[in-house]
């Protein structure tokens, strides 16, 4: 399949309109919704009770969680669950941990995360915790394993990171800090909602305890997904009803897993399948699709961060050039300009580009840069084109 073949799947994409918010939500395929309204209308019931209606959405549901493992290249023995979004899938693991803490635990947080992977654990200071920050190197625009290396120690319970900070679309070195991390026998939290649209993830290669990204920037509904070991859930209870049992992933997904979403989530393997160019086969078919959408996104990584890098009085917030370690999502502050008014002139010429924190506030205030307006960020995936890009760097010269 060509690039062209794949964006003609995506009904969002059939005009002249530039979408490059794509690491705030991506477009979806018309298999998505397509699959949402043939749910509701066949199978719109409760799980579990034995009539036809209930048996299909029941399969539904189970082999969405299937295919999430799948995705994420999870051992059978692990839990992977199904939420509403990344930020509450770690508020329930962050809660869990608040009744089991000793005086004096330490949480290490990186400096470049998304909040979602900040707040929850910043809560536990008042059930005794310590918590300890990561610092982004200014120069490197990461946080260092090396540097981790003397932040954790045998009070070191959990360091939470982003696998690529959703500003500077860097890739961390996840499989050494989750070596460091257990060194000490702490737990590592990744956050990888800036990772999953553009790699394939293999959570045994690195070595996580848990794993969280959001569906909807990846092709998908609204719902977010969390793999954990069997060993990062032990000793951690879920929030739901005291008489489900520990150990499954229903203990953890209060209300249960939206259905509807499930449905949704399913139909990205056809789109899988279609990119891959092959019936859908697991985790293979997964693996080809991420490869070939590697290949289309690569070219335009190039140009949007040597392109934004150009431009006159704009500073790159991260690496200005491309590479196998990054994905295109390049943020950007200009000297005179706010960054505000950069994003209004560019969405004005038929664009979708973003300005402000993107929730990276503690990012910003590592790098001196003010929260509001913040930084403009211009994110693509494998479904935008060079030309599309070549586009945006003129609106965005004309804007600065």
């Amino acid at each position: 399949m060509t690039q062209g073949q794949a964006r003609s799947l995506f009904p969002a994409l059939s005009g002249t309109f530039g979408f490059f918010e794509n690491a705030g939500g991506s477009q979806v395929p018309h298999f998505v919704p397509d699959a949402i309204r043939d749910y509701m209308l066949s199978s719109y019931v409760q799980l579990g009770a034995g009539y036809p209606q209930s048996d299909a959405a029941t399969k539904t549901v189970e082999e969405a969680h299937n295919f999430m493992a799948q995705f994420l290249g999870a051992p059978e023995d692990g839990l992977t669950i199904l939420g509403p979004s990344t930020t509450a899938l770690i508020q329930l693991v962050a809660n869990a941990y608040a009744p089991i803490l000793n005086e004096g635990d330490e949480i290490v947080i990186a400096e470049s995360n998304h909040e979602a992977n900040v707040g929850g654990w910043l809560r536990l200071e008042q059930f005794g915790a310590k918590i300890v920050w990561w610092p982004l190197d200014p120069v490197s625009f990461r946080c260092e394993p090396s540097t981790l290396v003397d932040l954790v120690n045998e009070r070191t319970r959990v360091v939470a990171l982003p696998h690529v900070s959703n500003l500077l679309g860097q890739i961390e070195d996840l499989a050494e800090v989750s070596r460091i991390a257990h060194s000490v026998g702490a737990r590592v939290m990744a956050d990888g909602v800036a990772l999953a649209p553009h790699r394939a993830v293999d959570v045994q290669t690195l070595g996580v305890d848990w794993y969280v990204f959001s569906a909807y920037k990846v092709y998908g509904p609204h719902i977010a997904v969390m793999f954990g070991t069997r060993e990062a859930f032990a000793g951690l209870r879920g929030p739901n009803h005291g008489f489900i049992a520990e150990g499954s992933a229903y203990k953890w997904e209060l209300g249960g897993a939206p259905h509807e979403a499930c449905a949704g989530l399913l139909a990205v393997r056809p789109y899988f399948s279609a990119i891959a160019g092959e019936t859908y086969g697991g985790r293979a078919t997964i693996l080809k699709a991420f490869a070939a959408m590697h290949e289309w996104e690569q070219p335009v990584d190039r140009l949007l961060r040597e392109g934004v890098a150009g431009l006159s009085g704009v500073t790159v917030v991260g690496p200005a050039i491309a590479g196998e370690n990054s994905v295109p999502t390049v943020s950007f502050a200009h000297a005179r300009i706010g960054s505000d008014e950069i994003a209004r002139r560019v969405n004005a010429r038929g664009f979708g580009v973003r300005n402000g924190n993107m929730y990276a506030v503690r990012l910003l205030r590592a790098l001196g840069i003010p929260e509001d307006p913040g930084v403009v960020r211009v994110s693509a995936v494998h479904y935008n084109t060079v030309e599309e890009a070549n586009r945006l760097l003129e609106a965005l010269a004309d804007a600065t």
